[in-house]
This record gives C-alpha cells, sequence and structure tokens, in this order.
C-alpha cells in the first residue's frame, strides 16, 4: 500500500511520450507528470491532439497528421495552446517543442504516433485526458466530446510501446458537457475487475511539479484570453481550494459547476484495457477523416438499441 501502481509503471521507463488525446488543452493535463518524470531523470516529450489551424511547415512535418511546434512556429489563427506552451518553456530558456496530431481519422492518426514513436525512441506512452469521458465505452446517456479521445485511444491500442497508460485529470468537469459521472465510476470499478485500474495519484497546489503546472497554464491563458480552458482553469480552482459552482472563466457564465477536490486528482489505466471496453473501436479503427469519426459514433448510437440512462451517485 507505500506503493503507486501507476508510478510504479513509470519506474522502468527511459523515454516518454505524453500525449494529450482530447484536443486543446488536453497536454496541459499531463505537465505536472511531465515536469515529476523529467525531474526524475527520464527523457521526457510532450504531444496533442489538436484543435488549432496547423500551418505548412514541411521541415517539421514528420507525418501528413504530424507538426512539430515550437515557439517559432507560424501561427494560422490566433487559437494555438501549444506554440504559446512552447513559449513559456523558451521564456525559462529551454527549448521544448510540442508535437501535434491534427484533428483526423484514426488510420493518419495512427501513422502519426507510429512514426512519433519510432523518430524519438519511445518506451512509454501516458495518454492524459482532461476531464473523464474517455472511459465512455459507448452506450452511456451522455458521452461528453468523444471524437477525439476515442480516436486517440484506437489508434494507441495499435502501438507496439511497452507501457501504455491513460491518466485522466478532471473529475466532475465532464458533468458540463452531459457525462453522467455513475457511469465514469461504473466503468472504474470494470476496468478494477479487468486489472486495468492503476489508482489515483493526487495533487497538490505546493508541489513544485503542480506550480509549474500552473505558471505555464496560466501564461497561456494570457496569451489567449478569449480562450481560456474551461477543463484546464476548473483544475486550477480545485488545486486552489475551491469549491461548488465557482466560475473562473466567463465561457461557464450561465451553467452551473462542480468544482471540487477529486478534480485535482489523477485517475490512472492500462490504456489497452480502456481502449477493449470501446463499443465501436473496429469501426473507428477504419476511419480516415473526422467526418468519418462522426459517422461511425452517431451511427452506433442509432444502432446500439439500449442508451443507459443516467443515474445520481447516491451519496
Amino acid at each position: 500500500m507505500l506503493k503507486s501502481p501507476f508510478l510504479d509503471a513509470l519506474e522502468p521507463a527511459h523515454r516518454v511520450l505524453i500525449a494529450g488525446i482530447g484536443g486543446g488543452y488536453d497536454v496541459f493535463s499531463g505537465l505536472p507528470l511531465y515536469f515529476g518524470l523529467r525531474a526524475d531523470g527520464k527523457e521526457v516529450h510532450l504531444a496533442n491532439l489538436s484543435f488549432s489551424l496547423l500551418p505548412h511547415d514541411p521541415a517539421g512535418r514528420l507525418a501528413p497528421a504530424l507538426l512539430r511546434v515550437g515557439a517559432a512556429t507560424d501561427s494560422m489563427t490566433g487559437y494555438f495552446p501549444e506554440k504559446y506552451l512552447a513559449q513559456w518553456f523558451r521564456s525559462r530558456g529551454e527549448d521544448v517543442p510540442v508535437w501535434c496530431f491534427a484533428r483526423t481519422g484514426v488510420q493518419p492518426l495512427l501513422e502519426a504516433y507510429r512514426t512519433l514513436v519510432a523518430h524519438l525512441g519511445i518506451d512509454t506512452l501516458i495518454l492524459v485526458d482532461g476531464g473523464t469521458d474517455s472511459l465512455m465505452r459507448g452506450d452511456e446517456a451522455g458521452l461528453g466530446t468523444p471524437q477525439e479521445d476515442i480516436a486517440s485511444l484506437t489508434a494507441a491500442h495499435e502501438l507496439e510501446v511497452p507501457t501504455k497508460l491513460l491518466a485522466c485529470l478532471g473529475f466532475g468537469v465532464d458533468h458540463y458537457h452531459g457525462v453522467c459521472h455513475a457511469h465514469f465510476l461504473e466503468a472504474v470499478a470494470e476496468l478494477t475487475r479487468l486489472r486495468g485500474y492503476l489508482g489515483t495519484v493526487a495533487l497538490l497546489e505546493d508541489m513544485p511539479e503542480v506550480r509549474q503546472y500552473r505558471a505555464a497554464t496560466e501564461s497561456v491563458f494570457a496569451q489567449m484570453p478569449h480562450a481560456v480552458s474551461i477543463v484546464s482553469s476548473s483544475i486550477l480552482s480545485a488545486l486552489a481550494g475551491h469549491y461548488g459552482d465557482v466560475h473562473a472563466t466567463e465561457r461557464t457564465r450561465g451553467s452551473t459547476l462542480w468544482i471540487n477536490p477529486l478534480m485535482s486528482t489523477y485517475w490512472c489505466f492500462r490504456a489497452d484495457a480502456v481502449a477493449r471496453r470501446i463499443l465501436y473501436r473496429e469501426a473507428m479503427l477504419r476511419t480516415e477523416s473526422y467526418l468519418d469519426i462522426n459517422r461511425v459514433i452517431e451511427e452506433f448510437r442509432l444502432g446500439c438499441g439500449a442508451i443507459r440512462r443516467a443515474t445520481r451517485i447516491p451519496l
């Protein structure tokens, strides 16, 4: 009991890729792990499935759906959290790129993952989800925003990497997107039976890794005040000790939030065990475009027969 199965799984790692799976700011949810693993002497790289319009940059493009984004990468629009994160690192005297996956189908995404894993010599992959909707298998009352999460999990499941993990940060935040958290806890219970659940790791405000995570995230917020992340700002509110209907961004005004201490806890899993639960994974694997992904989800929801009703957690 004095050890964490998740952290034990990281002990033999040499070259780690931390990849945000849901787009936007998801890679930021992996920053505490990035700083901690790097301080432990491991080689760590950052990647993210990007919502940004990725520029044409032949020198930085390793695959059609993969681009190396640095502090000087051209911006096609004002929304580019990966670039601003790289600029934050540069302000500290570091050159840390963020590898960006394009928003596309699983087959191009899988090619990009394979290319990056081979290019960097990765032996450990940590997928990070800002929120917990990546555990929705498909027949729940609400799936949140499943397109990017499920595409990433499906692609990662096909990779030949010795260690593949998933860490979810932000319990409760997906209520904003219609997720029933009783279904999330039910998924954790099932993964416990399947030996795919690796426990939780709590983040605290005074941890050096968390202070760096906050500094990086707030720096990027300042660069994009029009697009402050709902997920990341909620997690930072929880870390600061706020509770209940607390709003850190105007984007959530008019809705009811549940900021809570569990938001600042990593829920950790074996990524392959999570991927195997996805009820439409085989159809998702064949997708070539983002439109294909939407079609697969829509067809599954129409044809699956019984959508499980949302239930309240009886506490």
